[in-house]
């Protein structure tokens, strides 16, 4: 420690006499400090704007240009960066204290300790293996110094400071100790366990993923739609462009008059909604005594190029709200919004409260949506991807297919967690060598589906980049301004609190925004398990349910809610039953207008 804080009088005492050398030449210490950043960059080429073009052609993404930026702001502040690294010389001489007493035998607690959630480090060795024990313990230290430091850059943006931290972050996710398997004690372990089969059997691994440009996280057969998922009984009722609708065979002797229309996101197949008989949200509500519809969205091809947000709203949700009201002879449907689902529900329901006629006989009496963003001000960890140059590098892929690709779309969001969905899924396949696990959210998350050019180029840019959903009139769909202020329904929002794709405040937004009686729930876990959440005894779940109409404080709201032990599901159909109606005889799998066009699931969710 002595030999530490020599160190640091010695870095001190050469700054003082720099700038002592400096003082005759009339040059203050802010302009001392100042002109010293500009050794990083002497001949201004990142300023120079045939070099900013070059970089975004070869980095589209804007990864370099943010790294630059932290680099310029701390050149530009040496003392601060002094300070930095005054602290990293400190937590590097107690963490080389500690490996000295770890390797003479003495149990010490780690300097940095390890998050009790990081899957990585859970394996004792990593803790009695004094060796392995430097190995984590320097990783940890270097790596939350990185990003903490980033996050403390000065005169930056906050939006440069999370962009740098992000891609820095997936480098060092994937230097790991635990992604290399002389360093990872499982790997070597299983190694010897197995006399070797498991490097075997990752090598094979690998070649196979190797065929599908992407490290698998299941079997591509370990599932079957309309078989094993996606198998509640029913009929595709409705079928245009855009999508196939499908009614479930009711199986109680009485049903609400009101019918459910689920509406699941675009972005991916409709039945994690319905993924077999433990799980399916669909059946569950068959079962409580509904009518349910869902729309199945189709795969979208280059002659789909020119489907708009328009479209979906207009040709595909009102179209699908009228044929269930048709083939139920009723006054109206409850609509439920996962996700995408969610926000062109939302549009609907402003646009048809828009219109004087359309609002009095509103067709959708009572809505809910599930983890669904109005507010795109701060939309979790994808906003590194939304900037003017990020946007229009998809946009040129977009115009030279007419699509975004489902896989490039799936690739994004694993990266915003790289560790569980990356590098488990590469540390358990190549260094363990294990079998995919059959699990059916994997499964559906891997089925996934393509966007097409204009509706998806605008839904980024109005909606993301410009956040003009929320601004009253802000959009225009279908001819009519969007003020999502003037929805008059009762809402039942549900989301979830470790989702990183719409973020619970962000989602909790809409109760100040909304004019009608809302019920808002929080469920524990994420964008999907927080929402496929059946019940069970003993409950896996839990959530917090209250009034929200007019509330702005998304923790105050959580504090003074009592969180409750259980599935929300059965909160929710408590909620609908005074909204959907009296009970009544349950109507025929379609009528004269709307006759049964096949089983479900139907044709267009088996397109790849």
């Amino acid at each position: 420690m002595a030999q530490n804080t020599n160190t640091i009088q010695s870095l001190v005492s050469l700054q003082q006499q720099m700038l002592q050398m400096l003082a005759p030449f009339g040059l203050s210490n802010d302009e001392i400090i100042s002109q010293f950043g500009r050794l990083f960059d002497p001949f201004g080429l990142v300023q120079d704007q045939f070099n900013q073009q070059m970089f975004k052609t070869f980095d589209p993404f804007g990864i370099t240009r943010a790294y630059l930026d932290v680099q310029r702001a701390w050149m530009d502040h040496p003392e601060q960066m002094l300070d930095w690294l005054t602290r990293l010389s400190t937590d590097s001489w107690a963490l080389q204290l500690q490996c000295w007493e770890r390797m003479s035998g003495i149990k010490v607690s780690d300097v940095v300790p390890v998050v009790v959630f990081d899957e990585r480090f859970q394996d004792p060795a990593w803790t009695e293996n004094p060796y392995l024990d430097t190995i984590k313990e320097f990783y940890l230290l270097f790596t939350r110094w990185t990003e903490d430091v980033i996050y403390d850059t000065p005169d930056i943006s906050d939006k440069t400071r999370r962009k740098a931290a992000f891609w820095v972050r997936q480098n060092l996710n994937a230097i790991a100790p635990t992604n290399f398997f002389w360093t990872n004690p499982i790997a070597v372990r299983r190694f010897i366990e197995t006399g070797g089969q498991s490097v075997v059997a990752g090598i094979k691994h690998l070649l196979a993923d190797s065929k599908h440009k992407t490290i698998r996280m299941v079997e591509e057969d370990a599932f079957e739609v309309g078989k094993t998922l996606a198998n509640t009984p029913g009929k595709v009722v409705y079928r245009n462009n855009l999508f196939e609708l499908i009614q479930y065979s009711s199986n109680t002797e009485q049903v609400h008059q009101v019918p459910i229309l689920f509406i699941p996101p675009w972005i991916n197949k409709f039945y994690i909604l319905d993924l077999g008989e433990k799980k399916s949200l669909v059946r569950y509500m068959v079962e409580q005594g509904y009518t349910v519809f869902i729309i199945s969205w189709k795969n979208p091809t280059a002659e789909m190029r020119n489907i708009t947000l328009d479209d979906y709203m207009l040709h595909g949700v009102l179209e699908a709200v009228n044929v269930a009201k048709s083939i139920c002879n009723a006054p109206s449907v409850h609509a439920v919004g996962y996700c995408i689902g969610g926000i062109i529900l939302t549009a609907l329901m402003a646009w048809l409260d828009e219109d004087v006629q359309t609002s009095t006989n509103n067709p959708i009496a009572s809505w809910s949506l599930f983890t669904t963003l109005t507010d795109f001000s701060n939309p979790g960890e994808i906003d590194v991807f939304i900037d003017e140059d990020t946007i229009s590098h998809i946009e040129n892929t977009m115009h030279s297919k007419g699509f975004l690709d489902g896989g490039q779309l799936a690739d994004s969001f694993r990266i915003l967690r790289s560790n569980s969905l990356v590098w488990h899924y590469f540390v358990h396949n190549y260094l363990y060598g294990e079998d995919l696990p059959a699990f059916d959210v994997l499964f559906w998350n891997m089925d996934n589906t393509r966007l097409p050019e204009a509706m998806h180029a605008f839904y980024l840019r109005e909606f993301y980049l410009k956040n003009k959903f929320m601004q009253s009139n802000g959009v225009t769909l279908g001819g009519r301004p969007i003020d999502i202020r003037k929805i008059q329904q009762p809402l039942y929002a549900v989301a979830a609190e470790q989702d990183h794709i719409a973020p619970w405040k962000e989602t909790f937004k809409i109760c100040g925004l909304v004019n009608a009686p809302i019920r808002y729930v929080l469920a524990t876990s994420g964008h999907i398990l927080g929402i496929i959440s059946p019940p069970v005894n003993p409950p896996k779940r839990r959530y917090w349910v209250n009034e929200a109409q007019g509330a702005t404080d998304a923790e105050a709201w959580r504090n003074q809610t009592p969180k409750v032990q259980g599935s929300w599901w059965a909160d929710w159909d408590k909620w609908l039953q005074t909204h959907c109606g009296e009970l009544q005889t349950p109507p025929s799998l379609g009528n004269a207008q709307y006759k049964a066009l096949c089983d479900a699931p139907g044709t267009y969710v088996l397109e790849k």
